[in-house]
């Protein structure tokens, strides 16, 4: 049976707030019953909060009405997210006077307080989730649709498979990366050939390793799989294949699906707003423009679901390439949009295959939108001429 997902558009046909999307949010709570819900649980309301001078971030208009609707459901709400990003979030205007509720590191102050689940994946051990999270016993995921240059698309499964471990447990995510080996220094015996690969990289995606001098170290996030490093390289010696890249996306959806297993059936949802999509996360620090037209807002309890409605509703739309940084450029337009600026190789669709694998939901979906833009033929307001 394909899952429900509820859907604001962000266009409106008339000039009234009721059309706008903090209110199609207040549409979408009702119907995933977030009031009745809640009464007695404590909420951990997930968000990104973003860091230094970025506003792209979901904004307090829309985080304080979900606020508010746990609190008329009888719930206890708290905002979370990662320590050092919660320190500055006053910045950004996260509030607990202007959410109506506290604001709390996830791992606590010093990102020590987590509880470790084993599932063993490649170079990683054990997943450390966020005390806070766990502690909750009801999630409320809301995210901020963007890019990512290591996945290209940051969404509800990023938002928790990164935001709900330490510190220590998302270096390990992004190390996976580097699990499968790309460099094979023996067939590349001079240096004159070892600094002409580097040079070839118009992305300095690729460095001298500085714990191993004479070897390669790979920054994934920048590398958009254009090609040019391996017209310089020696035959064999260096390879982008896509296990590099895809081991990225399977840790996230292992990493979100380890923290939704702390949850009983029923007690989480999910949200996502996909306005002022920039090309990276906003963890970067900064809102650049926006290279994609803003899609609207989501609501699920199947985050499989969500996810693959967000980026098809987002897929039928183009980059808006003149929005671009000059110094990333569109490698392919085949695929996702996102994956046209990412690399063909960062499918967003793939941490969503490997959630659905592990049993978070499915990719069949419904959408319902809960407030279809009318066809208005005239807006019926008298034009009156200036001269």
């Amino acid at each position: 049976m394909a899952s429900i997902v509820y859907y604001g558009s962000p266009r409106q046909a008339h000039l009234e707030a009721n059309e706008t999307l903090p209110a199609k949010l207040d549409l979408i709570m009702e119907k995933l019953n977030i009031r009745d819900r809640v009464k007695g649980e404590t909420v951990a309301i997930k968000l990104h909060s973003g860091s230094n001078i970025g506003y792209s971030t979901l904004h307090p208009v829309f985080v304080r009405k979900v606020v508010q609707a746990v609190r008329e459901g009888g719930g206890t709400p708290f905002i979370t997210d990662i320590d050092w990003d919660v320190r500055g979030a006053e910045s950004r205007g996260y509030t607990s006077e202007v959410l109506g509720c506290p604001i709390y590191p996830s791992t606590g102050i010093a990102d020590k307080y987590y509880y470790s689940h084993a599932h063993p994946f490649k170079s990683i051990q054990e997943w450390q989730v966020a005390g806070m999270i766990e502690d909750a016993s009801f999630m409320i995921n809301f995210s901020h649709v963007k890019g990512h240059p290591s996945c290209g698309f940051g969404g509800a499964i990023k938002n928790l498979a990164l935001g709900c471990l330490t510190g220590k447990s998302r270096s390990a995510m992004h190390d996976v990366m580097h699990y499968d080996q790309y460099w094979f220094r023996e067939l590349c015996p001079d240096r004159e050939t070892f600094e002409c690969i580097l040079a070839s990289c118009p992305h300095q995606a690729l460095v001298e390793d500085k714990k191993n001098p004479g070897d390669i170290h790979m920054h994934f996030e920048q590398c958009n799989q254009c090609g040019r490093c391996l017209k310089a390289a020696p035959a064999g010696s260096l390879k982008i294949n896509p296990v590099n890249f895809h081991s990225f996306q399977e840790a996230m959806a292992i990493s979100a699906f380890t923290s939704l297993s702390t949850f009983a059936p029923g007690k989480t949802t999910h949200m996502a707003l996909a306005t002022h999509m920039t090309p990276v996360c906003d963890c970067f620090g900064f809102t650049s423009m926006p290279i994609l037209p803003d899609a609207g807002i989501f609501g699920s309890d199947d985050i499989i679901a969500l996810e693959t409605a967000v980026l098809d509703e987002i897929g039928k739309t183009h980059l808006i390439e003149e929005n671009i940084p000059t110094s990333m450029v569109v490698h392919t337009r085949e695929g996702h949009p996102f994956a046209w600026l990412h690399g063909p190789y960062k499918n967003p669709y793939l941490a969503i295959e490997y959630g659905e694998k592990l049993g978070m939901g499915s990719r069949e979906y419904q959408i319902v939108d809960v407030l279809p833009v009318e066809k208005v033929l005239s807006a019926g307001m008298m034009y009156i001429p200036a001269k």
